[in-house]
């Protein structure tokens, strides 16, 4: 069974959070995983920012630059993240994933 693409993007989201939380709730244990989930988080949300850019994505514009603005600052927090690591700043990366995938998975 094959997926549309807005639930593979959920899915993907959601599995971006689910590493970020395990860092997340455990993080004297598993501090040294920050680096894998990040770079998980960095590359899906690049591949996203690619396509919502596409001139030929067929999303609404308004749609496409929120979804873009959003990228933008998601890929600095991770930077931001990575170079003073912190519990706080993945909580962000973890909420505003799931929040995405909840509206990707909302009926259109």
């Amino acid at each position: 069974m094959t997926m549309n693409p807005r639930e593979l993007e959920a899915s993907l989201l959601l599995k971006a959070a689910r590493q970020l939380q395990a860092v997340q709730d455990d993080w004297d244990n598993k501090k040294s995983d920050l680096s894998n989930a990040l770079d998980f988080n960095r590359k899906l949300w690049t591949f996203l920012l690619t396509a919502v850019t596409n001139p030929d994505n067929p999303l609404p514009a308004n749609i496409r630059e929120n979804v873009a603005n959003l990228g933008i600052f998601i890929l600095g927090q991770i930077l931001e993240t990575a170079q003073a690591p912190s519990a706080d700043k993945i909580k962000i990366l973890i909420d505003l994933n799931r929040e995405l995938a909840s509206g990707l998975n909302t009926p259109a």
